[in-house]
């Protein structure tokens, strides 16, 4: 997946706090009558609201209160929990290589095949956590359990919980299973501790099979958080807000992440800046298209960076 290379609109950013999208009442309207008011109900929304958006996401929304050990209706048999156990994650793992073979004629080595599969999930599920921050400035709490894997289809299932954290003056701060913090930047810190605690039992499972260490897998974990904010900025027309929320959610390596955003400004011929940076971590999608490295990888030069942005 390349997310961070896609080629989306851009807009003029609106005035707003540095670093944040212009606020919406989307977070006032999730706590109308008429809308469910539990944390399970606004994250539920939030989590639809991004599946809209977000037209590489790929992911279902449960019912709030679903149980979390079977699947919902529409989830296919191959269903599986991937902090579940080694059947799961296997068929997670070939799923995907029999999508490398269909999709790009190739046959993935079984450590490649894995990196791709953790790469979609650490993005579509770090983008969950992080999107509700973007747009809402509120920080989900997702636990491994609560996401299930259509192994088929590669599409996620969500299943909202009720732990969220909020500032003070959110309308949601009053509701059951919330918790404030006190400013922006302890927000955050928050969304941080989160995709950390989600993903150290993701990268330990997927451990044996990606044949890599710790800081490369963080690394992976890092850029992933970054490029999923930058992505968003994009879609929403405005790459600017996109780059500075991840440069202030990621300003410099904190533990367990060994990086920070790290944006630099490539300038083309016609006088344009556009923003870009270098991967710490690596998608081994060049093993598949050589040719093709993502636009943030470590093989990919700034020279041929700007060929493809005057292309």
């Amino acid at each position: 997946m390349t997310m961070a290379s896609l080629a989306l609109p851009r807009a003029a950013a609106p005035p707003h706090a540095p670093g944040l999208p212009a606020a919406t009442p989307a977070h006032v309207a999730g706590l109308l009558p008429s809308a469910p008011t539990g944390v399970a109900g606004l994250l539920a929304a939030a989590y639809r609201r991004l599946d809209e958006m977000c037209e590489v996401l790929s992911v279902r929304v449960g019912e709030p209160g679903q149980g979390p050990t079977a699947p919902s209706p529409v989830m296919t048999t191959g269903a599986v929990l991937l902090t579940g156990g080694r059947e799961g994650l296997e068929a997670f793992v070939e799923a995907e290589a029999a999508r490398i073979r269909s999709r790009y004629d190739h046959t993935a080595p079984r450590h490649v095949a894995a990196s791709r599969a953790l790469h979609d999930y650490v993005w579509s599920v770090a983008l969950l956590m992080s999107g509700v921050w973007y747009l809402e400035r509120r920080v989900p709490r997702i636990a491994p359990e609560d996401i299930r894997v259509d192994v088929a289809s590669g599409t996620y299932e969500i299943r909202p919980g009720t732990d969220l954290v909020c500032l003070p003056d959110d309308p949601a701060a009053v509701l059951d299973g919330a918790r404030t913090v006190a400013h922006q930047e302890a927000l955050r810190a928050e969304l941080r501790s989160a995709v950390a605690d989600h993903m150290g039992p993701v990268l330990e499972a997927f451990g044996p099979y990606v044949r890599r260490g710790s800081r490369a897998l963080w690394g992976m974990v890092s850029d992933d958080l970054v490029s999923g904010l930058w992505y968003l900025g994009r879609t929403r027309g405005d790459e600017a807000a996109g780059v500075r929320a991840a440069s202030e959610v990621l300003p410099a390596a904190r533990a367990p992440f060994p990086g920070g955003a790290d944006f630099r400004v490539l300038r083309t011929a016609d006088g344009h800046e556009h923003p870009t940076r270098t991967r710490r971590g690596c998608c081994l999608y060049y093993t598949i298209r050589p040719a093709e490295a993502c636009s943030t990888c470590p093989r990919t030069c700034d020279a041929e960076r700007l060929r493809r942005l005057e292309g």
